[in-house]
């Protein structure tokens, strides 16, 4: 199967990230058509597409691109899972010029640690020093 991976936000279909996010996702469901193109103005964006400009696929890193990544939002259309999508996606991701020599990457995911683990992504190490804080906005 013939894919492009593009950084180019324009190119991105905001409609078909936001059904997803907001009504396939577990991590996102309900989440705004407003807060979606807050999120990916302020991101690192990386979208799929097929030879005919079809989206499948979208994720967004963020970054101060020098010290800490943090992955969000990654998915492939459930019509193309399976065919190794994902993993170019986290393979082009992790091998951005910009993203190169960061100290530390983090993600999370309830389902997919099988993808993850294969670009070195691991449980925390040290679990103890991380804090978090969430609201429900």
């Amino acid at each position: 199967m013939e894919f492009e991976i593009s950084t180019n936000k324009p190119k991105l279909n905001i409609e078909f990230i936001w059904n997803y996010l907001s009504n396939e996702s577990y991590w996102a469901e309900g989440r705004s058509l407003a807060t979606v193109k807050k999120s990916i103005e302020n991101s690192l964006c990386f979208g799929v597409y097929l030879s005919d400009g079809r989206q499948v696929g979208f994720a967004r890193v963020v970054t101060d691109y020098s010290v800490f990544a943090w992955v969000l939002d990654l998915f492939v259309d459930a019509e193309f899972v399976g065919k190794g999508i994902g993993q170019k996606l986290m393979s082009t991701i992790v091998s951005h010029p910009d993203l190169q020599n960061l100290k530390r990457w983090g993600l999370c995911t309830l389902d997919a640690h099988g993808l993850y683990e294969k670009f070195d992504f691991h449980k925390l190490m040290n679990p103890d020093i991380h804090m978090e804080r969430i609201l429900n906005v």
